[in-house]
């Protein structure tokens, strides 16, 4: 389905993640719009950690109306707005990803569109059609 590359040819990923990820022909795609720490009644999760499971319960149920999982994702962008919650999001990260190494990106941002989002994660999908 998704077949994750980390050749030794370039340096290897700095977390649990993969450096390339591809997706063979005749697949459908899941374009994830940027999650946020928000329920689905609209509250908004308190603290950082709290807004990362979330995020990731949000992703999750994205990729089960679509019928894929964790495993389906081919890449994910996250966005934090403070340096010192890496550690934290690298942890819940590969949590919820549980062993899938999709690749990633992570920025370091000064602010989302909502001062109050600590993060925001989108993401990529694909599936056997």
């Amino acid at each position: 389905m998704v077949t994750l590359h980390n050749p030794d040819t370039v340096v290897a990923p700095a977390s649990f993640y993969s450096q390339a990820a591809e997706v063979g022909p005749g697949k459908r795609w899941l374009h994830i719009s940027g999650q946020v720490g928000a329920a689905p009644d609209g509250s908004l999760a308190d603290g950082f950690e709290a807004q990362s499971d979330q995020v990731w319960r949000n992703i999750g149920a994205l990729l089960a109306a679509a019928d894929m999982t964790m495993e389906n994702l081919v890449i994910v962008r996250a966005l934090l707005v403070d340096r010192a919650h890496l550690g934290a999001y690298r942890e819940i990260r590969d949590r919820h990803l549980a062993g899938h190494q999709a690749a990633s990106t992570l920025l370091i941002v000064a602010g989302l569109a909502d001062e109050r989002w600590l993060i925001e994660i989108e993401a990529l999908a694909a599936a056997e059609t």
